[in-house]
């Protein structure tokens, strides 16, 4: 199964969904899934990835299919 998503009309992997998420260039992504959540802004769908912005730092994120809300575990 491929692992690219449709996220506002465009095609994403992984990583360019983490970029998205995170605003710039990250150094690994895991795999998207499905989050168990909707959109607290458009009530539409939320993919989740986890990844590594840097060395020493694991975040999941989170980002609407259709609208620009985004969000991270970050304190």
């Amino acid at each position: 199964m491929s692992q690219n998503r449709v996220v506002q009309g465009r095609m994403v992997t992984a990583d360019s969904l983490a970029e998205l998420i995170e605003g710039e260039s990250v150094m690994e992504a895991e795999s998207i899934s499905e989050a168990d959540r909707d959109c607290p802004e458009c009530g539409e769908s939320v993919l989740e990835v986890g990844y590594m912005p840097s060395v020493t730092e694991f975040v999941t994120g989170w980002k609407c299919q259709e609208c620009d809300w985004s969000e991270t575990d970050r304190d």
